[in-house]
């Protein structure tokens, strides 16, 4: 059975006097869990259910978008669960799975709960074509679904005009007890002749971003993740900080940023509103341009 590895060799996992150390930490910290990302008060539920020629991306909460590009309905990483594990969703989907249009292709960014959940595939409307990490395909056999390609790093598949690319990342897998890195994970980067969108997925900080930047010279909008990066003595090498996040944003040489992967679930210690001050604050320091951040709230869309 093939183990999967990050650049490098990186290695993200923790002995269990670690994990015993963190739980100690957690003990210690107050966090108030009562703030939370609010819901778009104007939602365009019609406009995107009936949408099939403009780009337009919708956050649904997570790492969840609904994204509307060449007329083709692409999710990413979808999960409506309303429970990960001990922890209650803290915040609900911006969107329903009932107000979703059908969708056409899902992409999934590796096996973790948080990014794969087989309860939510079930209510999808359509009949989707899944692309998922080289190691990922069985699994999704398995459990019923065939139109099912897999995909290393720096390999594409070119579905109604545009190419999809699924692109390194550093992180982990595991669903089991035994299955630990059997997958792959990573990002994926939808590319038309119009336009090139770059899902991150779920990464610590790492050198695959100047690669990717020197491979995809333009990237229009990048979806990169904010949250559960404390404490990040642990967290460092699989969950980005607010801080290297926009170094990361830097490197890309993208023109937008959207925000993602913090306040759905409590995966660390971090809380939804402290990631994105903390993203906030350093966007100040550095001097970007206000209008190229783009905060979404949750069923946000932006067209």
């Amino acid at each position: 059975m093939k183990i999967y590895s990050n650049l490098d060799n990186v290695k993200s996992s923790k002995t269990f006097k670690d994990l015993r150390k963190w739980q100690r930490e957690r003990r210690k910290k107050v966090k108030d869990l009562s703030i939370n990302i609010d819901q778009c008060p104007s939602k365009k539920v019609s406009e995107i259910r009936e949408n099939r020629s403009k780009t337009s991306y919708t956050w649904i909460g997570h790492s969840t978008f609904l994204i509307q590009i060449n007329g083709i309905n692409i999710l990413t990483d979808p999960v409506w669960a309303k429970r990960m594990g001990m922890e209650k969703r803290l915040t609900e989907p911006g969107i329903s799975l009932a107000e979703l249009p059908e969708i056409d292709v899902v992409v999934i960014s590796h096996g973790h709960y948080d990014h794969l959940d087989f309860p939510t595939l079930k209510g999808l409307k359509g009949n989707p074509q899944f692309f998922v990490p080289a190691g990922m395909k069985s699994l999704f056999n398995k459990k019923g679904y065939q139109k099912v390609q897999e995909l290393n790093w720096w390999e594409s598949v070119e579905l109604g005009g545009i190419s999809f690319h699924f692109v390194p990342a550093q992180h982990w897998t595991r669903r089991s007890l035994k299955d630990m890195n059997t997958s792959h994970w990573g990002g994926w980067i939808f590319q038309t002749t119009a336009e090139t969108l770059y899902f991150v997925g779920d990464t610590g900080y790492f050198r695959g971003f100047k690669q990717i930047a020197e491979r995809f010279k333009t990237i229009d909008t990048v979806f990169m993740p904010i949250g559960a990066f404390e404490p990040e003595w642990f967290m460092a090498p699989a969950h980005i900080s607010p801080e290297d996040s926009v170094k990361a944003y830097t490197e890309l040489k993208a023109k937008y940023f959207v925000p993602m992967h913090y306040g759905t679930y409590r995966l660390a210690d971090d809380t939804g509103p402290e990631a994105l001050n903390r993203l906030l604050c350093e966007w100040e320091k550095q001097q970007l341009p206000k209008e190229q951040l783009k905060v979404l709230l949750l069923g946000e869309t932006v067209i």
